[in-house]
């Protein structure tokens, strides 16, 4: 009996390493294709995403005040992506996540006019504000 306990724990040990390295690949392919799509360094950026009752809020911050150049890439992909966003254009964030991306389906069959997003400039970055019915 304790054998068999041990190997279990021992499988669910491994089964949780193997999740651990899986997300970590994620991660990792997320950081690749996002490079292709933001113009920033994804590494000193912080990114911050929260849902609120009708929409959301993308917060994208430099991780150093000081760092004026990222702050003015930051901003200006902000203001680009909402562009997109409001053209009904989501190819960013379908080739950074895939086309299975959960939500892509629904943003890219919404009417004109149907998500409102609006921009502001943050001291050390910007957010996108989503919101909709």
């Amino acid at each position: 009996m304790k054998r068999l306990a041990f190997l279990l724990l021992a499988a669910l040990a491994s089964a949780a390493t193997l999740a651990a390295d899986a997300d970590a690949q994620r991660q990792a392919d997320v950081a690749r294709r996002g490079a292709d799509v933001m113009p920033f360094k994804l590494e000193a950026t912080t990114h911050v995403f929260t849902k609120t009752r009708d929409g959301g809020i993308q917060r994208v911050i430099a991780k150093d005040r000081a760092y004026r150049e990222q702050i003015k890439l930051v901003r200006a992909h902000l203001r680009e992506i909402r562009t997109e966003f409001l053209a009904g254009n989501f190819a960013g964030p379908s080739h950074i996540h895939g086309a299975a991306m959960p939500g892509l389906a629904e943003l890219q069959s919404a009417k004109p006019g149907a998500i409102r997003i609006a921009y502001r400039n943050l001291p050390a970055g910007a957010e996108l504000v989503y919101r909709t019915r």
